[in-house]
């Protein structure tokens, strides 16, 4: 790695990588024929890949006449047409902007409207949630709606011999746009540039030869043409940070990558038999069902996991089964991971998230002083380097809020202890349910809409295979049935943000002298109640 200067921050970058993610998608034509996408009884190669990549990318610049900049929305499930849809984006020098399948209607326009999405790819129960005001070509759709293009009108006329436009793309141009929920109800938009998602692209496959040296007495394999050519199983929805680090991973190294509408623990014992793949993705409740329950796991060479706190059991429980855990701790921010942990390294420090990737700098800040911290003290965790993104689209106050001289402020409390980076805590008010970040905020927004509600808290519950479930305490003016409450929540929000739990009290929330809600105190309260 070397020394450079990143957007007026010094950082250490790798001194001869990839430029931009269009270079990792054309250097994947090199894979040939080797099957890459595999969904249901589907199957797509890399030449066959190349060529869509190619066909939309030109599509875009001289079709739509979009231009160097402009944002393309991508609002479906884990559909195999979702790859080359991200990669023509890429290659075409646009922002992808992978909105939350998730996501309510409300929710969906608004990314649309704040991203200044000019098209949006869309299968059908997005289509039908989208406003028209811009143009919507339908991925596995039916008959088309006004305004609504069929994909295979789209790709029909792409000749076998396409070949990509002539763009120039700059390592620090933006990439993608992400959305994470935000701590004030609304969605922010992290935006990453292709120098942020090629770092860790790299400091995965540099991650991944480090532990393949280490498990080969200390020396690099050399690669042999009889191997059997690996393949991932992918549960992260694409929409996440942690599926686009898969996806960018498996174009790149030549590896085949399945996808299911839903999870599905038959289907995804039977994708990893009938295709030989040697590995598998997403979040640990998935994990745990995959692992507990089948035998296919004991086929695999290794088993990641992120999202969510991972227990250290299921560590354990994976490298009994003879098969690598690995996890990667990080935020949308980070461009996924900054710290990481697998192999042996994972069974001897469960507990861990593990050592900070290659040109990641860590400092442990006390949140009221900002002053670091000394090894093995809790504080704010902060992560510096060229993985972590420039800010927030369209909001310079929550950039600065939470980005100081290149820094980021994780809102997570952990501690360092001989180079191992642990996490303990969270300063945000957010729930992870599932692998997905509720942000208080937001739910109680929508509840404080409801007429009949006087106050409202949301907390995080334990849950034994979410890991936590959104639970909300309320004050009613008037009574009304709990579930008038949920179905309200559900008409404004994704499902996953809807409370599972709505506690009615009599007695008023408590609150410190300066009138913030102890929810630690209504947390344990519920917890002892059952």
């Amino acid at each position: 790695m070397t020394d450079a200067v990143v957007r007026g921050t010094p950082m250490r970058v790798y001194a001869k990588p990839l430029r931009t993610l269009r270079d990792a998608a054309l250097l994947s034509a090199f894979h040939g024929d080797n099957d890459f996408l595999i969904y249901e009884d589907q199957r797509w190669t890399f030449t066959e890949h190349h060529r869509l990549v190619a066909g939309l990318a030109r599509a875009l610049r001289e079709e739509y006449g979009l231009t160097s900049g402009d944002r393309v929305a991508i609002a479906m499930r884990n559909f195999p047409e979702w790859v080359p849809i991200f990669w023509a984006v890429q290659v075409a020098g646009l922002v992808a902007v992978p909105l939350n399948a998730w996501w309510s209607r409300d929710e969906l326009r608004y990314g649309m409207t704040d991203s200044g999405a000019k098209l949006v790819f869309a299968d059908p129960e997005r289509t039908a949630l989208l406003d028209r005001d811009v143009p919507v070509v339908e991925v596995r759709g039916g008959e088309p709606g006004p305004g609504v293009r069929p994909w295979a009108d789209l790709i029909a006329g792409f000749p076998d011999d396409v070949q990509p436009p002539a763009v120039v793309i700059e390592p620090d141009d933006d990439s993608t746009i992400l959305y994470t929920s935000g701590t004030t109800g609304r969605p922010k938009g992290a935006v990453a540039t292709h120098r942020n998602h090629v770092t860790n692209l790299l400091n995965t496959v540099v991650t991944r030869k480090v532990g393949s040296a280490i498990t080969n007495g200390g020396t690099f394999p050399e690669p042999d043409a009889n191997d059997p050519q690996p393949g991932a199983l992918l549960t992260f929805p694409m929409f996440h940070i942690a599926g686009i680090t898969v996806l960018c991973f498996a174009t790149l190294a030549g590896a085949k990558l399945a996808t299911m509408y839903r999870w599905d623990r038959a289907q995804a014992e039977e994708l990893i038999r009938d295709n030989g793949l040697t590995s598998a993705a997403g979040v640990p409740t998935v994990m745990r069902d995959l692992v507990e329950n089948s035998d296919s796991v004991r086929g695999l060479e290794g088993v990641t996991m992120g999202g969510a706190p991972i227990p250290p059991d299921l560590v354990q429980r994976i490298g009994g089964l003879g098969s690598s855990a690995a996890s990667g701790y990080g935020l949308t921010e980070t461009t996924s991971t900054v710290v990481g942990n697998s192999g042996e390294d994972y069974q001897e420090h469960p507990d861990s998230v593990g050592k900070p990737m290659p040109g990641v700098e860590i400092r442990v800040v006390d949140p009221a002083t900002g002053d670091d911290l000394a090894d093995g003290e809790i504080g704010e965790l902060w992560f510096r380097g060229p993985s972590v993104v420039r800010g927030y689209w369209n909001l310079p106050e929550a950039t600065a809020e939470s980005f100081t001289d290149g820094w980021f402020h994780t809102g997570d409390l952990g501690y360092v202890d001989d180079g191992w980076v642990y996490v303990v805590d969270r300063l945000k008010d957010v729930v992870i349910r599932g692998g997905e970040n509720v942000y208080c905020a937001e739910v109680e927004a929508a509840l404080h809409e409801h007429p009949a509600v006087a106050d409202v808290a949301v907390i995080g519950l334990p849950h034994a295979t979410l890991g936590e479930e959104v639970a909300a305490v309320v004050n009613l003016k008037t009574g009304v049935d709990v579930e008038e409450l949920r179905a309200h929540v559900r008409e404004r929000l994704a499902g996953f943000k809807v409370p599972a739990h709505v506690v009615v009290q009599e007695e008023p929330l408590p609150r410190t002298p300066t009138g913030k809600v102890l929810k630690r105190r209504l947390r344990e309260q519920i917890v002892q109640q059952g």
